[in-house]
């Protein structure tokens, strides 16, 4: 387990896809006592390539359960009873049904924050109906401003799954250890990617109920419709981003490109918009993504090389941040955020199923005996 401000907090994770287990993985990185809760049929023994690779599962410990066995679910309920946060990924009514719901955890510890993750949330028409990462972000409003004039494009799956979904947990799971650690109160979090994706389009709502945000896709000046809010392509084939919104970072910007900004009038005149565009696409043609970047390194231009995830961790500024690490041979974002005065230290990398099922039990009071019987009868793997 890696220290942190979570050190001592303990958590148990119903181990899912995604969101959850990414939120998981967040607090385990802060120093929280992780512990994923397993199916037992998918206990290994060791490593498989997915379960290295899967690297939401870092910094915790797993236990093998089967959750249809009433002595695989009394093992979750007693390990409930000493923990402050509890997440699930299930679809409403699924843990309750497998009686390690809400009712039956704050039953035995009235101060247990019950987490839960799900996509279209605890109710509603559509509560109970399967979705992924695209679908809620659809709903929300979020997807319907990425992309061309022409079609939404996918943002990948982290405005829902990951930004909307896993942590916007874990600000739920916090927010409510505090409150349960002050009056002795738990309580349930009902976290949804629907909800969080809308949380994240809160400026636009602003900026519509101003004037200043159009409905239409690439007519913003965020959206990519401003050419020095844009990406453009470079002599090898590459891109960078241009993000000179404000006037001074615009006059950077056309003094490093060599372009006479008389020859483009103002930088807010969208009639000059497409003149504009196409004299940067020239410009950034000539030369390479690396040139440019040195070329922009030491400007306030707001310019920047888009790299490729295995690019990033390269760049001399994400290496000067040692902005990613290598745990067991595998290159990733090292944990975020940083603090000035907390003891943090790097996470172990993923755990595989049911790894630390003896330690678990041993700390439950289980004897050797004990955990043999469970064994035997397939509650624990």
């Amino acid at each position: 387990m890696a220290e942190g401000p979570l050190t001592g907090v303990m958590v148990v994770e119903l181990a899912g896809l995604g969101a959850a287990p990414f939120c998981g993985m967040v607090l385990a990185d802060l120093g929280a006592d992780v512990i994923r809760i397993d199916r037992s049929d998918q206990v290994t023994g060791g490593h498989t390539s997915s379960t290295r690779h899967d690297l939401h599962g870092r910094g915790k410990r797993s236990i093998g359960v089967d959750l249809k066995q009433a002595a695989g679910t009394d093992i979750v309920l007693r390990l409930s009873s000493t923990a402050e946060l509890f997440l699930e990924g299930f679809r409403p009514g699924v843990t309750e049904r497998l009686g390690i719901g809400p009712a039956h955890l704050l039953a035995q510890n009235q101060a247990l924050v019950y987490g839960r993750m799900t996509g279209w949330g605890q109710n509603g028409p559509l509560s109970g109906r399967a979705g992924h990462d695209i679908d809620y972000i659809a709903l929300s409003g979020a997807l319907h401003g990425v992309g061309t004039p022409h079609a939404p494009a996918v943002p990948l799956n982290l405005v829902g799954d990951y930004g909307g979904g896993g942590m916007l947990l874990a600000v739920g799971l916090l927010a409510a250890l505090l409150h349960a650690r002050s009056t002795g109160e738990g309580q349930v979090v009902d976290a949804a990617m629907l909800d969080g994706s809308a949380l994240l389009t809160t400026a636009l709502h602003g900026y519509m109920a101003e004037g200043f945000w159009a409905p239409e896709r690439g007519a913003n000046l965020l959206d990519g419709s401003a050419p020095f809010y844009s990406v453009y392509e470079t002599a090898d084939a590459k891109h960078v981003a241009v993000g000179a919104l404000e006037p001074q970072f615009y006059a950077v910007l056309l003094e490093a490109l060599d372009i006479d900004p008389s020859s483009l009038g103002e930088q807010t005149n969208r009639q000059r918009w497409p003149e504009m565009r196409a004299k940067l696409e020239a410009k950034f043609l000539e030369r390479s993504r690396a040139e440019w970047d040195e070329v922009f390194v030491g400007l306030d231009a707001c310019v920047a090389p888009v790299l490729a995830p295995d690019e990033a961790p390269s760049h001399r500024h994400n290496r000067a941040r040692e902005l990613f690490v290598e745990i067991d041979g595998i290159v990733q974002p090292a944990p975020a955020p940083r603090f000035s005065v907390t003891s943090t230290s790097q996470p172990e990398g993923p755990v595989f199923p049911g790894r630390d099922t003896d330690a678990i039990l041993h700390s439950l009071g289980l004897t050797k005996e004990d955990t043999s019987k469970l064994r035997q009868v397939g509650a624990v793997a």
